[in-house]
């Protein structure tokens, strides 16, 4: 409540319920909100690690401006949260589900500023927050910890600095508004696609060129290339190793494979929005492409929306767009959703908040049993302690276990804190972690790799056995295992990693 006041007293007064009685009963929603947040919380406690967030552990503990794969925000959050409660799950996921709740705040707050429509703003305010919520991209986003995680908190933050922008006209929003694109950025690389968005706006339309004759969007703009320099700075001293991997592909062209592509582009986002939000989605950018002559917020939201989304159709022309790539997104989207009353959205959050629910039940509990091919939870995330020690047990005293994977070797590092792990793969060069002192271990590589197994990095390797990872007799995927020597002059892409203690 403390939060709502700082951020907004109107908002505070209708969660305590002593504002806009005619509108949606708010504080209801608010304590709907803490009880998702709540559930968040034990799933997030309660779910095995995945190898992504195992990778992203050891970033946390190897804290840098910059990696291969992203920018370091990420880090940041999980050594926020292993701060406060350990390596665990909960600890590396907390700030998860408790930034989903205060980005709807944000968001609700920016739906009253950036919404249309005829009847009071908490409807619109409520809907935009029941909507996001309801998609499975945060249902399952909230409860897990990736670079997505971060940046739609930002996202939802630059929203709220648009919408407050736009309502007062004051100028020193732009600051708030280049400093949440900023960290954005600092979360992951496609949300300078919205900020590019913006900046269209501010030079296509009457009120953005009104802007640019004033130095605040100038300052704004400023503010973000400030926060994102140390980036840049670590890329330029990494001989640009990750805008190079993340930016690559931007050109392929592949027009036998587009049409394979754009369907799946299509279906991911059907299924990550799930099908009633997904036409909610659809109507709301339907009903600000006709209003945005005379809208000036749903004009806005366009072209944060429009640019972003036709690069990403450009994309999957030559490449697979993953589905969470769009989520950034669905924050703009679930504004313009909810500012018409759609007589199905409270069924599209249901459906929504069902599906979810699923799949909470099936990473914690598993009720159903799944090949790996069908349950993603079984495939990435059970089985790891198990693994763990069966490894642990066919290491001598003293070896180290290693891994030609990174999130393999993340996932044994976190779980052997007594056990030296060294993962074995170019990118770790990249990372301020010791490099092996050499000596005798074991070597773990999946079944599926193992055809194309490089064991140069080894003066000596023999196969002792396989290991498995599995979860109530369903194996994941199997290991072979191996007794190494490491070779001390094959260390170029090995490190020793963290341990989880």
């Amino acid at each position: 409540m403390e939060l709502c006041r700082v951020l907004d007293p109107d908002l505070a007064r209708a969660v305590t319920g002593g504002a806009e009685r005619a509108g949606p009963d708010l504080s209801r929603w608010g304590l709907a909100l803490i009880g998702v947040t709540v559930v968040r919380l034990l799933v997030a406690a309660c779910t095995p690690i995945s190898p992504d967030e195992a990778y992203y552990w050891v970033w946390s503990r190897a804290l840098a401006p910059g990696y291969l794969d992203h920018p370091p925000m990420v880090a940041l959050w999980i050594r926020v949260g292993t701060a406060l409660l350990g390596n665990g799950a909960l600890g590396v996921r907390l700030l998860g589900p408790l930034s989903a709740a205060i980005g709807t705040l944000f968001l609700a707050l920016a739906a009253r500023d950036l919404g249309s429509g005829d009847e009071p703003p908490s409807g619109r305010m409520v809907r935009a927050g029941v909507l996001l919520n309801a998609t499975l991209a945060l249902g399952i986003g909230a409860v897990m910890m990736t670079p997505d995680t971060p940046l739609l908190f930002f996202m939802t933050l630059a929203l709220w600095a648009l919408g407050r922008l736009l309502a007062t006209g004051r100028g020193a929003w732009w600051l708030v508004l280049g400093a949440a694109l900023g960290l954005a950025c600092d979360s992951k690389y496609t949300a300078v696609l919205p900020g590019g968005g913006l900046a269209l706006w501010c030079l296509c339309s009457r009120a953005g060129r009104a802007w640019l004759r004033t130095p605040w969007p100038w300052c704004g703009a400023v503010l973000a290339a400030i926060l994102f320099l140390p980036v840049i700075r670590w890329n330029e001293a990494h001989h640009w190793a990750s805008f190079v991997r993340q930016g690559g592909r931007a050109g392929d062209w592949r027009p036998a494979r587009a049409v394979q592509f754009l369907s799946e582009l299509a279906g991911g986002q059907l299924g990550l929005m799930t099908p009633l939000i997904a036409l909610a989605f659809g109507a709301g950018l339907w009903r600000a492409w006709r209003r945005a002559g005379r809208d000036p917020g749903a004009a806005v939201l366009l072209w944060w929306i429009i640019p972003a989304g036709l690069v990403f159709v450009q994309h999957a022309l030559g490449d697979r767009v993953q589905a969470n790539w769009p989520v950034l997104l669905y924050p703009a989207m679930a504004i313009l959703a909810a500012s018409p009353v759609w007589r199905f959205w409270r069924a599209g959050a249901a459906l929504g908040f069902a599906l979810t629910l699923l799949v909470y039940l099936q990473s914690t509990l598993a009720p159903v049993s799944l090949s790996p091919h069908l349950d993603i939870t079984l495939r990435q995330m059970a089985g790891w302690q198990g693994l763990a020690r069966a490894v642990d047990g066919l290491a001598a005293p003293g070896g180290f276990v290693a891994a030609d994977e990174y999130g393999l070797a993340s996932e044994l590092a976190l779980a052997l804190p007594r056990r030296a792990v060294i993962g074995i793969e170019p990118r770790w060069a990249l990372f301020a972690l010791p490099r092996p002192a050499g000596g005798s271990g074991v070597f773990l590589c999946s079944m599926r790799r193992l055809r194309d197994l490089d064991l140069s990095p080894f003066s000596s390797a023999t196969r002792i056995g396989t290991v498995e990872r599995a979860r109530k007799g369903n194996v994941a995927e199997r290991y072979a295992v191996f007794r190494v020597t490491l070779a001390p002059g094959s260390r170029v892409g090995a490190a020793r990693l963290p341990a989880g203690e």
